[in-house]
């Protein structure tokens, strides 16, 4: 038994010394070289780096971006749950595992098929031209790509949690005479609040860490179509270190942030449990 408990502990501890060495190599590491390289630039000098007019225009862009997309995959995300979970349709699988189907594709895969649709020989390039309305490297562009890649989210956990919860709250709202916007806002809206807050902290984060599809279909014009993260993409291209590293630091600030509200939103969904 002896024997046979000292081996347990022995995997055990070899697991868990994988995990961490894992983690240090693919997280830990990456952050202390920029936290390094950063100390032997300056952190000053990379901050002020952010307060130039290009730098400014690519986080107000991603700014405005991940506002947009949050608010807008909100709505449509509370909408697709309850009718992926309440109604009963016969395209209701299809609906389902299309509202997945942006954790499958590749941004830069989905920023080549919008430009089939609005690009110059585009699907829609004739309604476009007659309306002389700009998709591609315009701000339309950006706000599909950022729309598409970060609408899972609040489906996904609005989902789980109505699954959960039945319908019996609103039957039994129902049966009082509430009407279907008094049960959404007074009984379904509370029970999923929490669910609807980390939602969105998740769309926070991946619509502001958006890449590829706002790289393809934004073109990164500086000024124009340039976000944060295709900012550090060209900064590092035109060797402006400073540049590239200040804004790095920014997102990475904003990214713990985002961490630390998730964290408590976890701790938040427990308690109420």
């Amino acid at each position: 038994i002896g024997h046979h408990t000292g081996l347990q502990r022995l995997t055990q501890r070899a697991l868990i010394g994988a995990a961490f060495a894992y983690l240090f190599l693919v997280l830990f590491a990456p952050l202390m070289a920029m936290a390094v390289e950063l100390i032997l630039l300056g952190a000053g000098d990379a901050l002020r780096s952010l307060l130039e007019p290009e730098a400014l225009h690519a986080l107000r862009m991603s700014l405005v971006l991940t506002v947009l997309s949050v608010v807008i995959n909100s709505v449509v995300g509370v909408a697709l749950a309850l009718a992926i979970v309440r109604q009963r349709f016969a395209l209701r699988p299809v609906v389902n595992a299309l509202a997945d189907l942006p954790l499958a594709v590749s941004p830069v895969m989905v920023g080549l098929s919008f430009l089939l649709l609005f690009g110059r020989e585009g699907w829609f390039a004739p309604t476009l031209e007659h309306f002389d309305a700009k998709v591609v490297f315009a701000f339309g562009g950006l706000l599909l790509g950022t729309l598409f890649v970060a609408l899972p989210y609040t489906v996904r956990e609005i989902v789980y949690v109505l699954e959960e919860l039945g319908t019996s709250e609103e039957e039994a709202a129902a049966t009082l005479g509430a009407s279907p916007i008094q049960i959404f806002f007074r009984v379904t809206l509370p029970n999923i609040r929490f669910a609807l807050g980390y939602g969105v902290l998740m769309t926070l984060a991946r619509s502001m860490g958006e890449f590829g599809a706002v790289l393809v279909l934004g073109g990164s014009i500086s000024g124009q179509t340039q976000t944060a993260t295709t900012f550090i993409h060209d900064a590092i291209d035109e060797r402006k270190t400073a540049n590239a590293y200040g804004m790095a630091l920014l997102l990475a600030l904003f990214s713990i942030g985002l961490l630390l509200a998730l964290e408590w939103a976890k701790r938040r969904r427990k308690v109420t449990r």
